[in-house]
């Protein structure tokens, strides 16, 4: 045993000398570095690239939260988990396809309001006819009507009193960090009253079971065993998903 170490550790000598040998004679590797702060362009200020950088990935960053809290995401996902609640199908279906069926849901009732803040700000940006600043404040203009035609006035009325915010003429003059977390609560606040409505025929079902089974004496069967099936029934008669993604379209239809 000791012998095949010696000629493992021999062998592991060896075969780095020839590495190192090989590596003095080979071609040296071209240096790469990367330097941050002068854009190097005629008319910029330095550092000017190094700070739009900065920017870009703090917008990458906040993006999964501009999503959640500026779009009709908050209220599909919140619907459908009150659904799968209610069903009591534990994980069926998966996050992942509550997920993406929201995301889709949420592309196809935004894309107007997409295709408008591409239409005024990023495609005349990506021209060079508008600044940065001036594309922020031309595509926050379609969110912000989206936005405020969803939201309460006494839950807008909350931030603006808390800010000392003056009553704007128009929404376009509501600044976002008022806009969006009344927004924000407007848009709870909805989904859980749909939430509400859709847990009402599957309690009483599950009312039924339980005192049905309490009458037979039947107390130690766990209700949720009989009243599944009878909900999964219920729901696939009346074509449950096609009546929650028809009401999600209709609400923000309004």
């Amino acid at each position: 045993m000791m012998r095949n170490k010696k000629w493992l550790s021999f062998f592991a000598v060896l075969l780095l000398s020839i590495l190192l040998h090989t590596q003095a004679f080979a071609e040296p590797l071209p240096d790469i570095s990367i330097n941050i702060g002068d854009s190097g362009g005629e008319g910029e200020k330095p550092g000017t690239s190094a700070l739009s950088l900065l920017l870009l990935i703090t917008v990458l960053s906040i993006a999964p939260a501009i999503l959640v809290l500026m779009t009709s995401f908050t209220r599909i996902v919140i619907v459908l988990g009150f659904v799968r609640t209610s069903l009591g199908t534990q994980m069926m279906p998966p996050n992942q396809v509550l997920i993406g069926l929201a995301l889709f849901l949420t592309l196809f009732i935004m894309a107007p309001t997409f295709s408008q803040v591409n239409e005024v700000a990023l495609q005349p940006y990506i021209k060079g006819e508008l600044s940065q600043t001036e594309a922020f404040e031309k595509a926050a203009v379609p969110m912000k009507k989206f936005m405020f035609s969803h939201t309460r006035e006494k839950d807008l009325l909350l931030f603006m009193n808390y800010t000392k915010t003056e009553k704007p003429s128009s929404y376009e003059d509501i600044p976002l960090t008022v806009l969006i977390p009344a927004y924000a609560i407007s848009e709870l606040k909805t989904a859980f009253q749909m939430g509400f409505m859709i847990f009402i025929p599957f309690l009483v079902i599950d009312m039924i079971v339980s005192s049905t089974l309490m009458a037979m004496g039947m107390m130690m069967l766990p209700p949720i065993m009989i009243s599944l099936p009878f909900k999964l029934l219920l729901f696939v008669l009346v074509d449950g998903w096609y009546l929650i993604v028809k009401s999600l379209l209709l609400s923000f239809s309004t």
